[in-house]
């Protein structure tokens, strides 16, 4: 039988105590300076390796912490259960209610998913669907990205109403994202009141502002404010009874 020449303690022995190792480091451990030896020794062990620094660093299987979002991170080093950083993008993307801007992933991930998610969607692994100049990205499947897309224009309306509109700090871009964002999902009369809301926030003159950001008659604005202050809201109407085109009568021949 043949003796082992390259031992998988020392490789143990090293991932053991510097908790993350390089393949150079590790080829140096087992005397070896072949990267398919180190990777045999590894599998038998069992690994990961680091999404961030371009898969670069190792640790074994038993190491790693994961937590609720199945991420570990040593110092700057990332690393997670789903492997890659394009398998972790897609997991991602598709385990969420609303899809991901990438900006938001590459916060949450703390790393740029750019690449990664266009690549994605290339191999047909994602969907996108660009809003206002930016992309959102989607599970691949219709039903589920019907649904993602759903919950991210809720989501949109929410912040929105939260933080309001801030026209001095914010670009004409973003506004007018936002103002696509949350008018596709709002009809007639929560257009009206969301304006008119965003106008009690900003005081004297927010008529006028909110009128010339959204786009609307500054008078609509003002109904929908005073609507809020005097609670006239009828829910189940869009506009008050007697609204819209008024019928015509058929005249009878005498």
């Amino acid at each position: 039988m043949r003796p082992e020449i390259y031992r998988p303690k020392a490789l143990e022995s090293l991932l053991m105590r510097d908790k993350v190792s390089t393949m150079s480091d590790m080829k140096m451990a087992l005397g070896t300076t072949s990267q398919s030896t180190v990777i045999r020794k590894l599998t038998s062990l069992g690994y990961f390796t680091s999404y961030s620094h371009r898969g670069k660093y190792y640790t074994l299987e038993a190491l790693p912490r994961f937590d609720s979002q199945g991420l570990w991170s040593y110092g700057e080093i990332c690393f997670s259960k789903f492997g890659t950083l394009m398998s972790t993008a897609e997991s991602f993307v598709m385990d969420s209610e609303g899809g991901y801007f990438a900006c938001e992933l590459d916060k949450v991930l703390h790393v740029s998913t750019k690449k990664a998610l266009q690549r994605l969607v290339l191999e047909q692994r994602l969907s996108r669907e660009k809003v206002s100049g930016w992309y959102v990205y989607f599970a691949p499947d219709a039903g589920t990205r019907k649904e993602q897309l759903r919950a991210r224009n809720i989501l949109e309306a929410e912040l929105i109403l939260a933080h309001g509109l801030r026209a001095p700090q914010v670009s004409a871009d973003e506004l007018k994202a936002a103002t696509v964002i949350v008018y596709s999902s709002l009809d007639e009369k929560q257009r009206r009141l969301c304006a008119g809301l965003e106008s009690l926030r900003l005081g004297y003159g927010g008529d006028r502002k909110i009128a010339d950001l959204l786009g609307m008659n500054v008078h609509t604005v003002a109904k929908g404010r005073k609507e809020l202050l005097e609670e006239d809201l009828d829910l189940d109407r869009i506009r008050r009874p007697g609204g819209g085109r008024k019928q015509v009568k058929k005249k009878r021949r005498s």
